[in-house]
């Protein structure tokens, strides 16, 4: 059997605890090295998961055991390295936001394209059957004509020195959760989004955003709204709304693998539960990528996969940019205060 040599670059938390893990459930992957800027950091994990450890990155793309490389840096690095990656003639998958912007995205497409290599944002919970499971509900007419989806991924604040409020590192939490809750929209209308507002909370000490949401329409009529943020009791789900009934899911884009996911469904029948097995969706996302690679999978709907992601991305941003200058200049003397200052 011929499997996928995977070399990793960082040695960041959802490698530890997610990917490198789920491996061992993938007998396609062959995990080859691990590079961290820290040598001895490279070495505990490679004690613990396997491969050879490296110190810095440039060793793991030099290596010619490696086929693939699974990108986890912080936010800023991930485009400079997946581009380097793409030069050395290694298939790329990397942690979402893939590109800070929607230029970045295009250039890395390019080169993907230009090298016949396949390019992944990692989006782990695509993987996972639930949402096959609610597509199928809706296809199926549960719940009618879907007229609005909800889509709300919020964690609790982050402490001093998170990398999720470095604005250096591409931090805020649109690119950190809101990207989510976008790429669902996605997901559950099958069509394409257009942008019709956003808005952004800005903390001015880290200079990043904290929180925001964004209003999309499909081009079937459906509205979109997305919640994003940090400092909030943790939610990660969606519902669904539609002429005949509603959905929803808990849990959506970061369930446990021993989790047994639950879709609620309100119809004409009432209120009933789905109770659906737990599953993996880290492993099935690296089983997946492997497959891409070794069987010649075609490669063009993961790269506009990442072209309608960034232009999302952009479009919220521009939405939100517009947002906040209204809002400063038409704040009067009864205007309410933002917590935290000015969005």
């Amino acid at each position: 059997m011929r499997r996928l040599g995977l070399g990793v670059l960082g040695c960041a938390s959802v490698a530890k605890r997610r990917l490198l893990p789920a491996l061992r459930e993938v007998p396609s992957v062959a995990l080859v090295s691990i590079g961290s800027r820290d040598g001895d950091r490279a070495a505990a994990f490679t004690a613990a998961f396997g491969g050879r450890p490296i110190a810095g990155y440039q060793g793991v793309l030099d290596d010619p055991d490696v086929d693939a490389v699974y990108i986890c840096l912080p936010n800023s690095l991930h485009s400079r390295w997946a581009a380097r990656a793409l030069h050395a003639g290694k298939h790329v998958l990397v942690e979402k936001p893939l590109a800070t912007g929607l230029g970045q995205a295009e250039e890395l497409v390019g080169i993907a394209a230009e090298r016949g290599l396949h390019l992944v944002e990692a989006f782990a919970f695509l993987h996972h059957p639930q949402h096959r499971t609610v597509r199928e509900l809706i296809a199926e007419g549960v719940i009618g004509t879907p007229r609005t989806f909800h889509c709300d991924f919020g964690i609790p604040p982050r402490t001093p020195g998170d990398i999720r409020l470095s604005a250096d590192l591409a931090g805020g939490a649109l690119l950190d959760l809101g990207v989510y809750t976008l790429r669902a929209a996605t997901m559950l209308t099958g069509s394409e989004l257009e942008v019709v507002g956003g808005y952004r909370r800005h903390d001015p000490v880290h200079e990043v955003d904290t929180s925001g949401c964004a209003l999309l329409a499909s081009c079937g009529g459906a509205a979109v709204q997305a919640e994003f943020g940090f400092g909030f009791g943790y939610r990660s789900a969606y519902s669904v709304w539609g002429t005949t009934g509603r959905l929803s899911l808990g849990r959506a884009f970061t369930p446990p693998p021993d989790r047994a996911p639950v879709i609620e469904v309100e119809d004409v029948d009432g209120p009933r539960e789905i109770l659906l097995p737990p599953s993996n969706q880290f492993a099935l996302m690296a089983k997946s990528f492997a497959e891409d690679v070794l069987t010649g999978r075609d490669p063009l709907p993961a790269r506009a996969a990442i072209l309608r992601q960034a232009a999302l991305v952009s479009a919220v941003r521009e939405h939100a940019g517009h947002t906040a200058r209204r809002l400063t200049e038409t704040a009067g003397p009864f205007a309410i205060p933002f917590p935290g200052g000015a969005p």
